[in-house]
C-alpha cells in the first residue's frame, strides 16, 4: 500500500475567495475525487484550525493507494488535473511525503 500525503499553505486572498473559503472549496474538490478516480482506495482532507500558527500549513491531504502506479495514474487523472489548477492558484507553498506501508 502507498500513503500520499500533501500539504498545502492557502494564500490570504486568491480566486475572488478568503484563505477559508478557498480552503473548503479545495476541500471539496479533493473530496470528490474518490468517487471519480477508481485507484484511490481511502481519502482524507483536513483543514488547519484558524487559530494554528500562521508558518503552519492550512490543507492536509492523505491517500491511500495499491500500488505506486495508482499515484501517477491519480496525479494525471484529467479530474485531479482540474482541482489541481484551482489549487496551483491558491496555494503559496506545498510539501508532500509518498511513502509504502
Amino acid at each position: 500500500m502507498i500513503k500520499h500525503v500533501v500539504f498545502f499553505r492557502l494564500l490570504d486572498e486568491a480566486e475572488g475567495h478568503t484563505k477559508i473559503e478557498n480552503a473548503t472549496i479545495i476541500r471539496e474538490g479533493l473530496l470528490s475525487l474518490k468517487d471519480k478516480i477508481s485507484v484511490l482506495r481511502s481519502e482524507q482532507v483536513g483543514i488547519n484550525i484558524p487559530n494554528a500558527t500562521k508558518t503552519d500549513y492550512d490543507i492536509c491531504l492523505e491517500c491511500t493507494f495499491d500500488r505506486w502506479e495508482d499515484v501517477d495514474t491519480y496525479q494525471n487523472h484529467p479530474e485531479h488535473l482540474k482541482v489541481a489548477a484551482y489549487i496551483g492558484k491558491c496555494r503559496s507553498a506545498r510539501a508532500a511525503v509518498d511513502y509504502e506501508f
